[in-house]
């Protein structure tokens, strides 16, 4: 199993030693900026070298910048639709051939619920979601039959580290189930997904139903 990282690798470390302490399960960190347009091809390289295979593709990484609409410029809406949207279509478009091999080869994006319903305030960060949403459907065409690619927007999951409990509770009773999500409830979404053998260009919600609040 390959984990990619940027600036985390302490992170990624701990990551790669739980895969292997849990399920015994061969694994590998592989550091790349995905702000270089030259990465994604880099990457899948240094993984198919690595393994010999690639058989699911996450693409999770993300910039994700608070941006009030006065003062976004260009610079911020660059990055997050160079990490957001074109970092994962060029991973699926390197990886290709090798999902192709592995005969059930999947790709699963790591959307947003509020690329459907955005916030002012986070524009470059909500119009990448929305654009890696359109892309999930471009791979999904672009690679079938022999490779399914699907979306997964996951809602209040994570919340920043200097959040407040009266902010977050606050978050929580805008769901429908009145609480906030957690990452294993995004991880058992990639799971199904990934074993999903007749489902593409779908776009799951793991948001407690906030999209339909």
């Amino acid at each position: 199993m390959a984990a990619h990282y940027n600036t985390s690798a302490g992170e990624a470390r701990k990551l790669v030693a739980g895969i292997k302490t849990l399920s015994g399960a061969d694994a590998e960190a592989f550091r790349a900026n995905l702000l270089d347009a030259a990465a994604p091809e880099k990457l899948a390289d240094a993984v198919a070298k690595r393994f010999g295979a690639i058989d699911v593709l996450v693409n999770s990484a993300s910039l994700y910048d608070r941006e009030p609409f006065a003062k976004a410029d260009a610079a911020g809406w660059d990055r997050h639709m160079a990490v957001n949207a074109r970092a994962p279509f060029f991973l699926a478009q390197a990886c290709a051939p090798w999902l192709k091999k592995s005969g059930t080869g999947s790709v699963i994006n790591i959307a947003d619920w509020s690329a459907h319903r955005p916030y002012a305030d986070w524009g470059s960060y909500c119009a990448s979601k929305a654009a890696l949403l359109c892309a999930n459907k471009v791979l999904a065409k672009a690679l079938a039959p022999e490779i399914r690619v699907n979306a997964i927007l996951p809602g209040p999951v994570l919340s920043p580290e200097k959040m407040g409990e009266a902010e977050k509770k606050k978050i929580a009773e805008a769901t429908l189930l009145k609480r906030l999500g957690t990452p294993e409830a995004v991880a058992r979404a990639c799971l199904f997904l990934a074993e999903a053998d007749y489902t593409t260009g779908a776009e799951l919600t793991v948001d407690g139903g906030r999209l339909i609040a």
